[in-house]
């Protein structure tokens, strides 16, 4: 299959069914051939590393003691799972990941019968293995549900929420804790301290494991006592009992690398009689690979790499990233201002905030993966009296929209979020895009929603987002680089709700938000060569909309197109709510709105994925060219109908 002198045991693996087939001792050969391929694949393709290498053994030792895919393994986010994919059938395509029509780097149910749920958002897994467990009760089925969650997920209070519901699965359910002390970040809050806490007492572990089998030769009574001394013993030893109270029974901590140790615990746990059972198991992120171990972020996500040296592809110099333009910016900002504070979900460096965290440690608040208490946090600062910046990626503000409107929009206190990886994001796919936060955001009273179109109109908007008090407001920019214009000189306070023209033309009108104006301006100047004389507005805000600016272009043109980086609702209902109630379109104007398609766009590079939506400069020109054909043509009037049955009622 795979003939290869390096990974001979890999090489006979199609299905976890022939790795039940081989020797236990042949195992631990097994995983560091399986170590070897990741790394090989992702060196190719780049993408998620440290993550995946920590659980290699994990990964074996599950499959070959659960009777997967009937068992139902469900991993939390679901970016270690590389190793799973090359023991599940996939391997053929390992080197295809995060490309165009190859394997997504997340579990993803239409992929495989292998993942059961597909995840890349995190703290899903317990809820999600729950249902399957509940299914598989309700079905008199003896089949386990096994959640992987990692301990930075379990910051998230949806994890506990799912904890608290789980007893009445019982045996069936079994949560292993892949405790690596780092997720993305190092790990922070009181759960790290209590974890520690837990690994401190693994001596204890082994003599509770001698003890155990001691206790189930005694008597009922002894061993009942024994039992309840073993639960007193734990509590002085660990520190407390708190997943226990939660309904679980705990066991650990385990070696996640020794795979003696790990498959007859996970044995044990497979046929205990009792449940449900946590497993603790403790790994090292980016263990096995010198470089990944050496790396501060464990090579967490990497570019394509050398795998011999580590040495990843670097980038082509270019302008500075959105991201890095905003946290540079807000340094400036905050330097000014000691009320300037900052939120971000386990995202201080997707963020930019480890740069902000350098200069103002005290000022620089990581709350974990729990977005909804971020943002209520903010609004809680902003009440007091301070300029929180809550700093989330677009797909994860998703999870605190109830706070968003509850806590901050309707008490009108001036949040100010920084809305990064807006748009469509590439390899990541549909899960990581940020494709609703405008249809979401523009819908509340009270709140500004910016987008620049520019590192330099982005600088300008963190600048304003510092002197705005009246209310929210936000600002929303995408992944990847600028356009590389100069930052130099004093940034200015942007007018609330006031775009700018920055072309001025006849027939048609491009209406832009955001970073497509450079696409829309490429637009132009092809219209304009085909005499179709055209205007381009960079209308900087979605709300409040300009409506000066807008109601001119909408008398003054045949043709109005508008273009956004998100999805159905955003932008463009705005400006079609206005026309509509001022009857702007009853003398026969012609208003197309470019936006995201109504589907989940799959991985792909940004600038390919733009073009099939129809964003990009060709989009905008057959845009327009359509709506004038049609403007060419008689309305066809059409005599509307109906059919009344006698069983028709209404």
């Amino acid at each position: 299959m795979f003939p290869n002198k390096k990974t001979p045991l890999l090489d006979k693996i199609k299905t976890p069914a022939e790795l039940r087939q081989l020797d236990r001792n042949s195992l631990r050969q097994l995983a560091d051939e399986l170590r070897k391929e990741t790394i090989s694949a992702v060196g190719v393709t780049g993408g998620h590393l440290g993550s995946g290498l920590g659980v290699i053994e994990l990964t074996v030792a599950l499959h070959y003691v659960f009777n997967t895919p009937k068992d139902a393994l469900v991993w939390d986010v679901g970016h270690q799972t590389y190793p799973h994919k090359i023991l599940t059938g996939r391997r053929d395509r390992i080197r295809t990941l995060r490309q165009r029509d190859g394997l997504s780097g997340f579990t993803q149910r239409a992929e495989s019968e292998y993942d059961a749920f597909g995840a890349a958002h995190s703290s899903t897994s317990i809820s999600a293995a729950l249902g399957f467990a509940m299914a598989s009760k309700l079905s008199d089925s003896d089949d386990k549900a096994v959640a992987i969650i990692g301990d930075g997920s379990m910051t998230a209070g949806m994890a506990y929420e799912a904890m608290n519901n789980a007893k009445a699965a019982g045996k069936r359910l079994i949560v292993i804790l892949n405790d690596n002390e780092m997720s993305i970040s190092p790990p922070v809050g009181a759960l790290s301290s209590y974890l520690s806490r837990l690994i401190s007492s693994r001596p204890f572990m082994n003599l509770r494991d001698i003890m155990r089998g001691v206790v189930n030769r005694m008597p009922k009574g002894l061993a009942t006592a024994a039992r309840k001394a073993d639960e007193y013993a734990r509590g002085m030893a660990t520190g407390g009992t708190f997943f226990e109270e939660l309904g679980f029974y705990y066991v650990g901590p385990v070696d996640g690398h020794n795979l003696d140790q790990l498959i007859p615990v996970l044995e044990n746990v497979r046929d205990a009689k009792d449940g449900p059972i946590l497993v603790h198991v403790v790994t090292r992120k980016g263990q096995g690979y010198a470089p990944a171990e050496a790396a501060k972020d464990k090579y967490h996500a990497v570019q394509r790499l050398d795998v011999v040296s580590g040495k990843q592809a670097k980038a082509p110099p270019g302008p500075p990233s959105y991201t890095s333009v905003f946290s540079e910016q807000l340094i400036k900002e905050a330097k000014q201002d000691d009320k300037i504070v900052t939120i971000t979900a386990a995202m201080p460096t997707g963020t930019g905030l480890d740069r902000f965290q350098q200069y103002f440690p005290e000022r620089m608040f990581d709350v974990g993966i729990a977005e909804q208490h971020a943002v209520t946090f903010a609004a809680g600062l902003a009440a007091a009296g301070y300029k929180p910046f809550c700093c989330l990626y677009s797909t994860f503000l998703q999870r605190g929209y109830d706070q968003l409107v509850h806590d901050v929009a309707i008490q009108n206190l001036p949040v100010r979020f920084a809305v990064d990886r807006a748009g469509l994001v590439g390899a990541d796919g549909a899960t990581h895009a940020g494709s609703f936060d405008l249809a979401f955001m523009v819908n509340l009273p009270n709140m500004v929603v910016m987008a620049p179109s520019d590192e330099r109109e982005l600088a300008n908007m963190v600048h304003s987002m510092a002197h705005y008090d009246q209310g929210p407001i936000s600002v929303r920019y995408p992944r990847g680089n600028g356009v590389g214009v100069s930052l130099e000189g004093e940034k200015e306070i942007l007018p609330v709700g006031k775009g700018r023209l920055i072309r001025r033309g006849k027939k048609v009108a491009i209406l832009s938000l955001g970073t497509r104006l450079e696409e829309s301006l490429k637009a132009a100047d092809r219209l304009d060569a085909q005499g179709l004389s055209t205007s381009v507005a960079d209308m900087r805000f979605a709300k409040p909309l300009d409506e000066v600016l807008t109601r001119q272009l909408l008398k003054s043109h045949q043709v109005i197109i508008t273009i956004e980086e998100g999805a159905l609702g955003g932008f463009a209902t705005q400006v079609l709510t206005m026309a509509s109630d001022e009857g702007l379109m009853d003398d026969g104007l012609k208003i197309r709105t470019l936006r995201l398609p109504d589907r989940f766009q799959p991985q792909d590079k940004q600038e390919r994925q733009y073009a099939e939506a129809g964003l990009d400069a060709d989009g905008i020109v057959a845009a327009v060219t359509a709506a004038l054909q049609r403007n060419s043509k008689p309305v066809e009037v059409v005599e509307l109908t109906t059919k009344v049955t006698e069983d028709m009622t209404l």
